[in-house]
């Protein structure tokens, strides 16, 4: 990823041109960073995930977001869109604007070769500024394997894997369970000596 040729811009100015653009783009306290495109891998996963919370939440307190709904971070302005994204209770929305909210409880990202040392390092440690955020879930495109970060105090979180051994994913902030047969249901791998695709199901 690479910023504009500006090298500083108001939030103001971001949103702005974020309104006017073909395509997405990342604030960070002052650059505008436009975001890679997904893979098919990484659009399946994100959907299956979405679309399996969406249906166990149908008579619930819960609201689920995919990527076009952004994220604001006051504590480190930042203006980011999370792959999913669950609420609980009311929105909380920025400025009143509809497609932007401040209080996830979950965050979901599916990882990529361009960004995953961001979502597991630079991410986390600004989406636990939020005061909301309790669980962190980062999921491989390439291979069956899942890392979740659950709160548990204040400063601390608790750490799980999920891997082909595991059957089902259990959130720890939410009443939710998920297989891992579901999250990768039409996700397809790349064969290791073959060259020819292997489906997940």
């Amino acid at each position: 990823m690479q910023v504009t040729e500006k090298q500083y811009y108001s939030p103001e100015e971001y949103l702005a041109r974020e309104d006017a653009a073909d395509y997405k783009s990342e604030y960070i306290d002052g650059e505008i960073i436009p975001m890679a495109g997904g893979s098919t891998n990484h659009n399946q996963i994100a959907l299956n995930f979405s679309t399996e919370l969406n249906s166990a939440f149908k008579t619930q307190d819960y609201e689920v977001f995919m990527s076009d709904v952004r994220l604001w971070i006051p504590s480190r302005r930042i203006y980011t869109y999370p792959n999913v994204m669950i609420v609980a209770g009311e929105l909380e929305y920025f400025n009143n604007r509809t497609d932007t909210i401040t209080n996830p409880r979950v965050i979901i990202e599916v990882l990529s070769d361009s960004t995953q040392g961001y979502d597991k390092k630079g991410k986390f440690e600004f989406y636990r500024t939020i005061p909301s955020f309790e669980e962190y879930l980062l999921i491989d495109q390439t291979k069956i394997y899942v890392e979740q970060f659950s709160k548990t105090a204040n400063k601390r979180w608790s750490f799980r894997e999920y891997d082909v051994e595991d059957e089902a994913i259990a959130l720890a902030s939410v009443q939710f369970e998920i297989s891992l047969i579901h999250v990768y249901n039409k996700v397809k791998f790349a064969a290791v000596a073959s060259g020819e695709s292997a489906d997940a199901t």
